[in-house]
């Protein structure tokens, strides 16, 4: 268990150990995991009640698909002397004490194929993988974590890590070992490349046989002896300081956790989604809808789809502004650039008067590119 600035064989600490004489050993410049930190919530803060999806701590998904119930939310508790402030926390709020052999509880992060192409996989040079993560439980035991690979062939492989005290923020460092067989490959495109899974709940479907590499599509990651976090309603798991390596490391030798701005973790997860007040210049169609054409703040990962979460607003040169009576509309036209939105549920607009998009303090207009 590492806590804080833990002093570690080389001299230096949790904090700076892993550097080879003063250089830092990463192969890949940017981090591969994306808000790592849980430091980016574009869709809200608010805790949420899981079921399958995206929720709010932006590229890291969640599903509760057992007979039980739990919620997902932000935290302030964090590891001490780490620089981290925040960390994704799942309690478990309905039990389920037995779960049924197609039930699954889980967090995970899906990462881009064109991303992962230094891992080389499916060659006779594959490399390893290093995840580490910091983690908090009630729950003391055997607890696992997987990667899930599905272009060409599919493939899994799942590691267990136990957390030893409860309620205590604990470092693991997971080694996953090459994938070197045929169909091991990860396509050099945009797609799904990588997931990343931490299991709380699995059922017999899932489980399969740790640190060997499987070829299934949705077997083999979660591990038999596993605690089940849907027991009890006293059942708490937090995450954050996630990163994952090229090549292995262990508790000394592994990089410290890539620290990244603000605005830079924000752009890398505004590839995959951008919530903002519709932006752009347009015309008026008729009295009732307004079209614009929406410049996103960067490019996507791939055409987004569009959702509406509060009514925007509109202004002309001449008669003022115009609200939305309600929220709806459409999004087409598009690209991973931009796209012309069409607000319905507007009054009085003039036909074919030149409009454009008015902030009214409301994040309306939602973009999903997410794997």
């Amino acid at each position: 268990m590492l806590t804080g600035a833990t002093p570690v064989a080389n001299g230096g600490t949790a904090l700076t150990s892993g550097f080879v004489n003063g250089k830092d050993p990463r192969k890949n410049a940017q981090p591969l995991i994306i808000n790592g930190d849980m430091g980016i919530w574009q869709r809200s803060t608010s805790t949420v009640t899981m079921s399958d999806g995206y929720y709010n701590c932006d590229r890291f998904r969640g599903e509760e698909g057992t007979d039980g119930t739990a919620t997902w939310s932000r935290s302030t508790s964090v590891p001490d002397n780490t620089g981290l402030a925040y960390s994704l926390q799942v309690d478990c709020t309905g039990t389920d004490s037995s779960i049924g052999s197609g039930q699954q509880t889980n967090i995970q992060q899906t990462i881009e194929a064109q991303n992962l192409q230094l891992l080389k996989w499916g060659t006779s040079d594959a490399e390893k993988l290093t995840l580490a993560f910091w983690c908090k439980s009630n729950q003391t035991g055997q607890h696992s974590v997987a990667l899930r690979k599905l272009d060409n062939t599919a493939y899994n492989q799942p590691k267990t890590y136990t957390i030893s005290s409860a309620n205590t923020w604990e470092k693991k460092v997971l080694v996953f070992s090459a994938l070197t067989s045929s169909g091991g490959e990860i396509n050099n495109d945009n797609g799904d490349g990588l997931q990343v899974f931490w299991k709380l709940a699995a059922g017999s479907n899932y489980q399969g046989t740790a640190d060997t590499w499987t070829a299934t599509n949705q077997g083999a990651t979660a591990v038999s002896g596993d605690v089940n976090f849907m027991s009890s309603t006293d059942n708490n798991f937090y995450l954050t300081g996630v990163q994952l390596e090229i090549g292995e490391f262990s508790s000394t030798t592994i990089p410290p956790f890539q620290h990244e701005t603000f605005g830079e973790n924000l752009a890398r997860c505004q590839r995959y989604f951008q919530a903002f007040h519709p932006r752009g210049s347009g015309k008026a169609f008729g009295s009732t809808t307004a079209y614009l054409q929406v410049p996103f703040l960067k490019p996507m990962r791939s055409t987004p789809s569009y959702s509406q979460n509060a009514v925007f607003r509109i202004t002309n040169n001449d008669t003022g502004e115009f609200t939305q009576s309600s929220a709806g509309g459409g999004f087409d036209q598009s690209d991973n650039h931009s796209g012309r939105l069409a607000g319905n549920n507007f009054s009085s607009l003039t036909d074919a008067q030149t409009i454009h998009a008015s902030p009214n303090g409301n994040v309306s207009a939602h973009f999903d590119s997410e794997l």
